[in-house]
């Protein structure tokens, strides 16, 4: 009888700290939530299949470079698989054990029905799930802080930019706060530094914190039915930051807006105060709106600037989660308001609340 190992990885949503958690060392807060990537995984006997309904027909962009063709494939999540697969299994044979074959099945609650990305990390949940289950497979003991690391570093060979908070969201479950790495550390350890010692030392600038946020807090979620691409805006604004000394001067100020930005909602959230972390939200959608309007980032579609001004009209804090530019919004009030008004005002502008709920912390060591 085959023995089928099943391991699930939740998504998350960014709540503040976007694009300035890329720098190494900036805080930002993130939560994982109760939609998840499911990986299967079975031995097979000759050959092994890697099957998946919602990613076998993923698409790939590209650009023109003078006369060459440049694939871009960081939005395909086919991608984040093999790349989970390739470092796990060089891990896996670090440790000695020998390799298998095995079909690899994976689904996603991630997407709408109808495929559009609602973005909620696909890439980074199907990244730890991967590796989770391949972890279970060979009989790879990993503590989170292990599983976090094996997962950024597979994430990072694919998508090349980013925070990789996702990643932590999706290892630790519940409300984080997230500091971001040296990247270039990374880059230039991985030359150098075997994989086992890798996932063992101290990484720079990273922190990973969980949070508990006050009883009276309730998370609301409104989609805008555009999808968009987190990797794609990143680039814009790193383009923009140094492109001269006026530019960089903003985006040195608008790092330091964010971090104290991000240091108060982390202590409205130790202190429990829900009027701390909603007056901190409203800050950092400013913040961000700024950063916007000198990088040229559409980072506050219109739709999104909807769903934002009807919450605060019913008394909530809201902004875009995540790079913006499409995708979701988020909404914190306080759980005893009636939002009845609130959602019915989203349905008229086309806004689609999301009934999503915050994935409690994992259960790994």
């Amino acid at each position: 009888m085959k023995v089928v190992i099943t391991v699930k990885a939740p998504g998350k949503l960014y709540i503040a700290g976007e694009y300035a958690v890329v720098e190494t060392g900036f805080p930002s807060i993130i939560v994982a939530l109760d939609q998840f990537v499911t990986v299967q995984i079975e031995k097979s006997e000759s050959f092994g299949k890697i099957i998946s309904k919602q990613y076998s027909e993923d698409y790939v962009s590209w650009r023109r470079n003078g006369d060459q063709m440049i694939l871009d494939t960081r939005d395909n999540t086919f991608n984040y698989i093999l790349s989970a697969i390739k470092l796990t299994e060089q891990y896996a044979q670090s440790l000695g054990r020998a390799m298998s074959v095995y079909n690899l099945k994976v689904n996603s609650d991630l997407d709408s029905p109808n495929g559009k990305k609602y973005g909620l990390g696909s890439s980074a949940a199907v990244t730890v799930a991967t590796i989770r289950a391949l972890c279970e497979f060979y009989d790879l003991p990993l503590s989170k802080n292990q599983l976090f690391k094996l997962s950024a570093i597979a994430h990072f060979d694919v998508q090349g930019n980013g925070s990789l908070g996702d990643i932590a969201a999706s290892v630790y479950g519940g409300w984080i706060a997230y500091n971001s790495f040296d990247r270039d550390w990374l880059s230039s350890a991985r030359k150098s530094t075997t994989l086992q010692d890798l996932i063992n030392q101290k990484w720079p600038g990273l922190k990973i914190k969980q949070l508990t946020p006050p009883s009276n807090l309730k998370l609301l979620i409104g989609w805008t039915g555009s999808p968009a691409s987190t990797s794609h805006l990143v680039d814009k604004v790193m383009f923009h930051k140094g492109e001269n000394q006026q530019e960089n001067e903003k985006y040195l100020k608008f790092l330091a807006d964010s971090r104290k930005c991000l240091e108060d909602l982390i202590k409205g959230f130790e202190n429990r105060q829900l009027s701390e972390i909603q007056n901190g939200i409203q800050k950092n959608r400013q913040i961000l709106n700024d950063l916007a309007q000198f990088t040229k980032v559409k980072i506050e579609t219109p739709t999104l600037k909807k769903m934002c001004d009807i919450a605060i009209k019913h008394e909530a804090a809201a902004k875009s989660s995540g790079a913006g530019g499409g995708d979701c919004g988020i909404v914190i009030i306080n759980k005893d308001k009636d939002v009845s008004n609130l959602l019915s005002e989203w349905e008229k502008s086309g806004i689609t609340s999301l009934p999503l709920n915050v994935h409690e912390v994992l259960d790994i060591k």
